[in-house]
């Protein structure tokens, strides 16, 4: 095909099926496609460090567009070169519907030491915390709406069900993503109304010269839709979520490697 520049790649799912353990075919074409000068980066739902630390473990530290497009970071170095936080207003809002559904949500935020804050009684799933660990704080979310910079909400281990309503009482201000996670239930988070991993790929083809005409993305679920949308060349692993196989132009059914053959 040529032309491509840069490929961004999903995580969960596309990359890899567990955290950390990338098939070794997968690798390699990722090396071909350095080899070749085509860039490749990361975009993914995850925070900063469950995204560095397990690509660490595969000897890999991109760039990456993390918690779907709110923090454009080079793993490599820490340097950002995108972010996008709530307008407080907003923030607070989202934290009153949440508790109005008796749900109390982890509040990601922007801090050198910690990721996320916690209240008294968060909801979301006990191994979730234990997987937090010390990047979790508990504080009044109340003040921290108020006075911390807010980059997303979420909790895990809730059924859909449960979970649709919340969205659809969010989507004044804010978007909800919710797919299958790694306990039971769904993962489901909520970012700024207008964020996309999109936003992330464009401030970083500004940052590293690059056209975002020429860009080709994988990915699997529901909060790829945009960034499959607007690149040039959408691609899916097999399987994936039928939101995300509607916009695509091709699926990878020989794995993540098939992409070396469309740049």
């Amino acid at each position: 095909m040529g032309g491509i520049e840069l490929v961004v790649t999903d995580l969960d799912g596309t990359l890899w099926d567990r955290p950390g353990e990338i098939h070794a075919e997968t690798l390699a074409a990722w090396h071909e496609l350095e080899r070749r000068g085509v860039a490749v980066i990361v975009a993914t739902g995850r925070r900063v460090t469950s995204t560095r630390e397990p690509l660490a473990e595969c000897g890999l530290a991109p760039p990456a567009v993390v918690m779907n497009g709110a923090i454009g970071v080079d793993l490599a170095t820490g340097g950002r070169f995108h972010e996008y936080v709530y307008d407080p207003a907003h923030a607070r809002e989202v934290l009153r519907i949440f508790l109005s559904f008796d749900l109390e949500p982890c509040v990601y935020v922007d801090d050198t030491d910690i990721e996320v804050c916690i209240g008294a009684n968060p909801s979301t799933h006990p191994n979730h915390l234990r997987f937090l660990g010390a990047r979790a704080v508990t504080r009044d979310l109340d003040e921290v709406v108020a006075n911390e910079r807010v980059f997303m909400f979420g909790t895990m281990g809730h059924e859909l069900d449960r979970l649709a309503p919340l969205a659809a009482a969010l989507s004044p201000m804010a978007i909800a993503h919710a797919q299958g996670d790694f306990l039971s239930g769904s993962s489901f988070t909520v970012i700024p109304r207008g964020l996309s991993k999109w936003a992330g790929v464009v401030a970083y083809c500004e940052h590293a010269g690059l056209d975002r005409a020429r860009v080709l993305a994988i990915g699997d679920g529901p909060n790829d839709v945009e960034l499959l949308t607007q690149a040039a060349v959408a691609v899916v692993p097999e399987p994936a979520h039928s939101d995300a196989v509607a916009v695509a132009d091709h699926v990878a059914t020989g794995g993540w490697g098939d992409i070396v053959d469309l740049v």
